[in-house]
């Protein structure tokens, strides 16, 4: 049997597609280093130009190499490393793509991770994390759905955030969600960034002097120890209070808003000597006070473009009380570089796999994988008791297979457990398809059929089978709030990939082998 015969248009195309999908996936057997998922805005790190990677093929994103000329290995060392690196020191990261330098500070506002073994974006079961079913507590059209997640969004990359999916679901009856899913985040994490609207307004008075959002609010001090952090932790009656304070611009019309109306107030003044406007700048989230600050009088009637804002944070040590300042400051921050959202967000849902749990499902999922490939290859051949019929069936049906993830990887589709079900359903397909190619090919009581006949008969009940199938998978695409999804969207895509290029290779392959003319 001569090369040149397997060399038909059918099976080219199933090479070729092959090959793509394996440069698509991009397969990194050796990887070293730590990369770069997200930098915080504002951050120490964003400052020294090292940008996010959270729009970019995971096999694409920025490798950290080198740290002070200590060569990084894995996520232990760059922990090490920088741990012995002192607050305040200089701090040299050498990437695969450039130098930056800057200075070690508590929080760099780098999030860094493991380097991505291929371009396959691993699903909240696979890698750990957190899945938040968020329901609207009002009904919003598309575009306002849109807008709620474009805040989203920017809350999360505000936070350094990346590997995450935002998305909209419709359920069958016309119910609209939202579903978060985010790598390697607690479930208190993204409750707290998503749950709350985060409506944040400084008043003087009754009068609203600024809001949160770009509008009023374009600069917001972020990760620099210079203008941002905790001034002082003192012990009180109930515990600890720790002070935290970080420094705003406002807008220009923003300023003469603050003119305005600080113009009309009286002047007090301290038994100290200290004299301060008659209204405090109070600052409210969510229709909670935050905090009340004094306005000094020399702000009277003045466009203030620079505003110190400060908080408490408590706790029954002094650590908690600096860990619940941090965690205050930086929510308050958030809301002041990303504005609220439209409407206030409902949990309707939350489910958070941890990364040692996601490793072992992708072990368990890998070794049935490989005992279901062994258990169909062992009962075709028992079936056929033709290595003829039964490995090419075996090597199509793990051609489907890698095909598949080269178009999840292409379209960026996370893999979760719904997709991988998808993709155990369209195997089983495939390899019920391929069997029926093979009856009719092998039936001796048609023999009055020609090769040509006999897989038109088998391609005509395959067409039937694919229509089926596909109608059938096409309500699950909305059932479940959007969770079935990933299920219905791989099936299909699993069994149009099938029938349209790896069915046809595989009648073609079958007709060489069984020297069919």
């Amino acid at each position: 049997m001569k090369l040149k015969q397997f060399l038909k248009p059918r099976i080219l195309i199933l090479i070729f597609v092959i090959l793509l999908s394996i440069l698509i996936i991009n397969p990194n057997l050796n990887p070293e280093g730590v990369a770069i998922r997200g930098v915080e805005t504002n951050s120490s790190a964003a400052f020294a130009g090292i940008s996010s990677n959270s729009d970019v093929l995971p096999t694409d994103r920025e490798i950290i190499r080198e740290i002070n000329n200590q060569e990084i290995i894995n996520l232990e060392d760059y922990s090490n490393i920088l741990d012995s690196i002192e607050n305040g020191d200089a701090l040299h990261i050498t990437t695969d793509k450039s130098d930056y330098s800057l200075l070690k500070t508590a929080n760099l506002g780098l999030t860094v991770s493991e380097i991505a073994d291929s371009n396959i974006i691993k699903g909240l079961e696979l890698q750990g994390g957190t899945r938040v079913l968020l329901e609207p507590d009002q009904p919003l059209s598309n575009k306002e759905i849109s807008e709620m997640i474009q805040v989203m969004e920017n809350r999360f990359n505000v936070y350094g955030l990346s590997d995450i999916t935002i998305k909209q679901a419709d359920d069958l009856l016309g119910n609209k969600f939202i579903i978060v899913e985010i790598a390697g985040a607690t479930k208190e994490e993204v409750e707290n960034l998503v749950s709350e609207q985060g409506v944040f307004e400084a008043k003087i008075g009754d009068d609203v002097v600024f809001e949160g959002g770009n509008k009023d609010v374009p600069f917001v001090c972020r990760g620099d120890g210079t203008c941002s952090g905790i001034r002082a932790c003192n012990q009180v009656e109930s515990g600890y209070q720790c002070r935290f304070e970080f420094s705003i611009k406002l807008s220009e019309s923003a300023a003469k808003k603050h003119a305005e109306v600080t113009s009309e107030l009286d002047i007090n003044y301290s038994t100290s000597g200290t004299s301060y406007l008659s209204k405090p700048l109070d600052l409210y989230l969510d229709n909670n006070l935050v905090d009340s600050l004094n306005i000094g009088s020399d702000l009277k009637g003045q466009e203030a473009r620079d505003i110190s804002i400060s908080g408490p944070g408590f706790g029954n040590t002094e650590q908690e009380a600096l860990d619940n300042a941090l965690d205050q400051m930086n929510h308050l921050q958030t809301v002041l570089i990303t504005g609220s959202l439209p409407v206030k967000l409902n949990i309707v849902q939350t489910d958070s796999i941890s990364p040692v749990l996601g490793k072992a499902f992708l072990k368990n999922i890998f070794l049935v994988a490989l005992l279901s490939i062994l258990a169909v290859a062992l009962v075709i051949f028992i079936r056929y008791r033709k290595l003829k019929i039964a490995v090419p069936i075996i090597i199509v049906s793990a051609s489907e297979i890698l095909i598949i993830l080269g178009l999840a990887a292409l379209i960026r589709y996370n893999l979760d457990l719904a997709a991988i079900a998808g993709i155990i359903a369209t195997v089983g397909t495939g390899v019920d398809h391929q069997i029926v190619i093979a009856d009719e090919v092998l039936s001796k009581k048609e023999s009055y059929y020609n090769w040509k006949d006999k897989m038109k008969k088998a391609f005509f009940i395959i067409m039937i089978a694919y229509a089926t199938t596909v109608a059938a998978m096409i309500p699950l695409l909305k059932a479940g709030a959007g969770l079935l999804t990933g299920f219905a969207f791989v099936t299909i895509a699993g069994v149009t990939i099938g029938v349209f290029i790896t069915r046809p290779a595989f009648g073609a392959i079958i007709k060489i082998l069984l020297q069919e003319n």
